[in-house]
């Protein structure tokens, strides 16, 4: 029976810390998925460096030099994880039949790789490693996590609940993602909408080995916005909702007032006024903040620009 070519792509920021320990690992565990006769011994671990501004690539040629079982291609410039993600994807689809996706930090359970090569042979083109639970978080970091998982479903997002990027895809599945053209990427929302028989591992997920998150609060919410933002257009029939709502609700209250107002009030024309103005500003610059959100990327994706771009790619040295 013919072996799979595995690979498994590691996207890296700033990740000299913990790569050499990452490697060792790795490295490890395709050796030993080898040694079993799992997997193919053309297997290899691909490191994507996303413009790191330490020693990071340095360190991977260093590993790339001493075993041939790791590669890696170096970005032009930081485009971001997600970027980073889709370009060490499209690059190991070339040479792998299922290729794994995974972050450097070693938070991501590696024994979880032999179920998931498991699901596999068992007919998913996709897998999910999924965290079996979040009691190792912070009270703010398991309330906002789970709050967005909730939300995206709200929103009309198809997500797997708590599942980040750790996932196995064959290259069939792969060879479909490149047909999505968007700029602005969320892998997660993506893969369940291609397709595809698929199927979950669930796993403990580890504190990080060495480092900082490179996903500060800041970019997590930028990460959901783009999210919900990419895939769902309810915000805007929210706010349609919304405006026809107030617009029912004010002329109610100002006929109400009004009739209130000749019977025994005397109500002050400027409340009025005043209370129309504001009501009218709010609705209007939500309405325009939101709206403005979706023709802002509209104005990325006509640029057509690459996702990407790669500077050198060991695969081909």
């Amino acid at each position: 029976m013919k072996k799979e070519v595995l690979y498994i792509v590691v996207p890296c920021y700033n990740e000299e810390e913990v790569l050499h320990e990452t490697n060792k690992r790795l490295l490890s565990k395709i050796d030993d998925l080898i040694t079993k006769n799992i997997i193919s011994n053309k297997s290899k671990i691909m490191y994507v460096n996303d413009g790191s501004k330490d020693k990071t690539w340095d360190i991977i040629l260093e590993l790339h030099n001493k075993n041939k079982k790791v590669t890696g291609v170096c970005l032009s410039r930081n485009r971001g994880h997600q970027n980073a993600l889709l370009a060490g994807l499209f690059t190991a689809k070339k040479s792998a039949d299922i290729v794994i996706s995974m972050d450097a930090d070693l938070q991501d359970d590696i024994n979880a790789i032999d179920e998931m090569i498991q699901k596999y042979h068992d007919g998913s083109e996709i897998v999910y490693g999924v965290r079996s639970s979040r009691k190792k978080d912070t009270f703010f970091k398991r309330f906002t996590a789970q709050s967005f998982y909730k939300f995206m479903k709200l929103m009309g997002v198809d997500v797997i609940y708590n599942h980040a990027d750790y996932r196995l895809t064959t290259k069939k599945v792969l060879d479909n993602l490149e047909k999505f053209n968007e700029v602005n990427l969320f892998l997660r929302g993506i893969f369940p909408i291609i397709g595809y028989k698929h199927d979950v591992v669930y796993y403990e997920r580890s504190e990080r080995f060495a480092g900082k998150s490179k996903y500060p609060l800041k970019k997590m919410l930028n990460f959901a916005w783009d999210g919900i933002t990419s895939f769902s257009v309810k915000p805007i029939r929210l706010i349609l909702s919304i405006g026809i709502l107030t617009c029912i609700l004010s002329f109610t209250t100002i006929v109400t007032l009004i009739v209130l107002d000749l019977i025994f009030l005397d109500l002050s024309k400027w409340v009025y006024i005043i209370l129309s103005i504001w009501l009218s500003l709010g609705i209007q610059l939500f309405a325009i903040g939101i709206v403005g959100e979706y023709v802002g990327k509209t104005y990325i994706e006509t640029k057509s620009r690459p996702r990407f771009i790669i500077s050198r790619n060991l695969e081909e040295e």
